[in-house]
């Protein structure tokens, strides 16, 4: 047996090759998907609600949006509402470095506030001194001191001012009320543009 003989020999064992047919697709078929696309395009157009939501839909959306914004409201009042000024944190920032963080001060340099007439005294007071500051002689429970203590009336606000007060007159071992803001605005427009702080107990008595 030749070669080409063994070649058409083993083509005739093998399958044929595929061969695509041009048949049609059966009419039924088409008419049902023509039919189909008729009724869909149909449906939509004889259906304008469609797409809407219903009243029931709109009443529940218009009810929470109502309610988002009444809960919005009181939450966007908080945030506008400024920070209550903490006594503690500006007492240490401001005062601790010289009355130390026990409020005992530094025996013959910086007076004690735990116990000092001039802290648990009239609210006044401590306020005028928080605002323009002390220079000169001043005994505090029976100890004399002859420093100077800064102004803090142009980097402290009369709530700050108020809040390091209360702070201080509440701490240490003190128990005296609190001092109010409008205590300190008072004692502002009282001191009117001075700026000079006070020379010593003398004039804080003076004028207190």
């Amino acid at each position: 047996m030749t070669d080409q003989q063994r070649a058409d020999a083993t083509q005739v064992r093998e399958h044929p090759e595929p061969i695509e047919r041009n048949n049609p697709v059966p009419w039924l078929l088409g008419l049902v998907a023509s039919c189909l696309c008729v009724w869909g395009v149909s449906y939509f157009l004889l259906n304008p609600n469609l797409g809407r939501p219903a009243a029931g839909d709109s009443a529940t959306a218009t009810a929470a949006g109502q309610a988002t914004a009444g809960q919005a409201t009181p939450a966007t009042a908080q945030a506008a509402a400024p920070a209550a000024a903490d006594g503690g944190q500006i007492f240490t920032s401001r005062c601790a470095s010289c009355h130390q963080a026990t409020g005992a001060g530094l025996p013959g340099v910086f007076p004690p506030l735990a116990g000092s007439e001039w802290v648990n005294g009239d609210g006044t007071t401590i306020a005028g001194i928080l605002l323009l500051g002390i220079t000169g002689p001043i005994t505090v429970k029976g100890a004399s001191f002859s420093g100077m203590m800064p102004a803090f009336d142009s980097s402290l606000s009369d709530a700050e001012i108020a809040a390091v007060a209360s702070h201080v007159r509440s701490s240490f071992g003190n128990n005296s009320p609190a001092v109010t803001a409008d205590v300190v605005k008072a004692e502002r427009a009282k001191l009117g543009s001075r700026t000079t702080p006070w020379a010593g107990e003398a004039e804080l008595k003076a004028q207190h």
